[in-house]
Parts: structure tokens; sequence; C-alpha cells
């Protein structure tokens, strides 16, 4: 392992969290019927199984998931049935803040029930005191899909901050955010501390979602970071906690193609944190042959971070860590320094 990482590669010590009540996130499928709905999973005969007591959600995300099938059921809301194609409330995806506030996104068939959701956030507000945020989502197609392209935000409020460290990211309703707040602080404070012996004075942060890494970076080495990231609800969210950072430090995010995107003048370092299926050989042969002194390569799919590190032959992993993000699964975050030979 030595000869193809570098032969000055070191280990920090892994970080792990709870084995249970660590998720922020709950992604419900409804099912029952009218009045008597079920949010969990379906079963083989694609019937709705109730899963509001799963263990895995953290105590205020589960607290809420308790109350939800009396609010689907108070808001006459009719279930989405798979086999018979009708109804048309498909998903209840929940997120729940460190401060325990909660945005409550509600996947709808199409835009028949909105005005029931509408016209019912004082219920909504009643029964879930916790909700900052609530939106409606259509995904009108009859697949296995969460979510649609079309969202509305019926709430004055839009955003769910997340406190992660001393960074607060504006959550908006598509934007990306780990489901694990205790590791995804690790993670993050982490790079900060790699990024705060470097001195880079500026970071392009590839794939950067609502803008973890790069906000983390800006006071901490780095004076200007420029982001990139295909979801632009996610770019909207990175622009809005970017304003809450000090003076004297600059940013600007872009919605747009990751793999495309590297400045005409170098930066000081690239941060990617790509998908599963990692950055691929068109990015690894930008960087191989125009690439800054340091990059960090932040993965979930360790097999598609190998296969990257082999396709960056002018760069050694100086410093590697571990980091359980999905506790009970074999899949976990890994992330590494790399330096320039």
């Amino acid at each position: 392992m030595s000869d193809a990482l570098g032969p000055r590669l070191s280990w920090t010590e892994p970080v792990t969290g709870a084995e249970s009540a660590f998720r922020n996130k709950a992604k419900l499928v409804v099912g029952g019927r009218r009045g008597e709905p079920t949010l969990g999973i379906l079963d083989g005969g694609q019937r709705g199984v109730d899963l509001t007591g799963c263990g895995l959600y953290e105590p205020g995300l589960a607290d809420v998931v308790h109350r939800l099938p009396a609010v689907v059921a108070d808001l006459g809301l009719t279930p989405y049935d798979v086999p018979g194609r009708t109804g048309e409330l498909k998903h209840l995806l929940v997120t729940h803040s460190p401060d325990g506030e909660v945005m409550l996104r509600f996947v709808l068939r199409s835009p028949g029930q909105l005005r029931r959701i509408r016209e019912g956030l004082d219920v909504i507000r009643e029964r879930v005191p916790e909700t900052r945020v609530v939106s409606v989502n259509l995904q009108p197609e009859h697949k296995a899909v969460l979510e649609g392209p079309d969202e509305e935000v019926l709430t004055d409020l839009d955003t769910l901050p997340m406190r992660v460290n001393d960074v607060t990211l504006h959550l908006r309703p598509r934007s990306f955010f780990q489901t694990n707040t205790f590791i995804a602080e690790a993670l993050y404070a982490r790079a900060r501390a790699w990024i705060s012996e470097l001195r880079p004075s500026t970071v392009l942060d590839l794939y950067c979602g609502v803008g973890g890494f790069g906000l983390h970076a800006l006071g901490h080495g780095a004076h200007h970071v420029i982001g990139v990231e295909s979801s632009a609800d996610a770019i909207l969210s990175a622009r809005r906690s970017a304003t809450e950072l000090p003076e004297g430090l600059t940013s600007e995010w872009h919605a747009g193609d990751a793999t495309q995107h590297l400045m005409d003048a170098t930066p000081d370092l690239v941060v990617v944190n790509p998908p599963r299926r990692g950055i691929g050989p068109e990015l690894c042969g930008r960087l191989e042959t125009g690439g800054p002194a340091h990059l960090i390569y932040s993965s979930c799919n360790v097999t598609t971070l190998a296969r990257d590190l082999a396709a960056l032959p002018s760069y050694d992993v100086r410093t590697a860590g571990l980091f359980d993000m999905f506790p009970q699964t074999g899949h976990h975050e890994v992330m590494v320094l790399l330096a320039r030979r």
C-alpha cells in the first residue's frame, strides 16, 4: 500500500459515532389509505410497512416522525397506491437540524392535493411546532424515483439552518447534506485542520454541495473559495451561508459541471467530494496535467477512490482518514490529502 499511495502515508484515528439514533433525515414512503396512512417502506406486495419507530433516527427526528401519520390523516391526504397507480402522496422527506428545527417535504404525484397542504400549514405547525420549512415536490412518474424536478416552498422561510462546528449551512429543500451530523462535523473539522497547515490562499471546491468544505476553509488559511456544484439549489444554499462569514473572506459559487471547471490560474488547493461514481478520467486528467500542489479527496466509495488515485500518478497520498458516516453498513467515508511529487 505504501508503494501505491506514497512513501509517507499516515492514517489518522478513525472517527466513529453512535451505532443508532444518528440519522438527521427520514425518507418515508407513504402507504395505507386516506385517514390511516403508513410511513416507512413498501413490502414485496408494494404495500406500506410502518417504520416510524426506526431506531436510526436521532432523538428529535424520531419524535417528529412519530407525529407525522396524524398530520397526513388530519390534512386528508390520499396515499399513493403503487399497484393501483392511484392516490397522491408518495413520500415524506424530513430533515432535522441540531437546533431542533425541521424541514418537511411532501412528494405528490400531481398538484391535486397541494391546496390541502397549503391550507393546512397551521395544522402542521400545531402537530409539529418544530417545523421551519414546508415544501411540496411533484413526482408524476410511476417509477422508483424519490422526487421530481418541481418544488414549491409554502412557508415564508425557505432554508433550514444546520450548525456544523462554527459554520451554519442553510439547506434548501433540494440541497444535499450528509445524514450523520456528528460525523459530518468531524469530516469538515479534519479537512479544516489540513487546510490550516497548508495555508492555501485560494481553494477550488468541486462537487461542493452546500459549501461545507469551502466554508470551513475560509478564514483558516483560505481567503478566497470558488465552489462548483451541479445542483442550483445547493449553490443558492452556499451563497446564503457565505453571507454570514466574517468580512474580508470572499467566495464565489457556480452551478455547473465540476469535471469541466478548473481555473485559468491554478488554485493553491483543490477539494473534491464527488458522488459514488468518483471524479472519473476526464477530471483526473485535468488535475494530473494542471492541478495544484495539493488535493483533498473525500469519497463515499473506496473502489472509485482507488481507481481515481491510480489515475493521478503525479500525486502521493500523505494523510488519510476513515469516517463511519453510515453505521451498521459496509459503507464509509474516506478522506485523503494528496501532494504533488
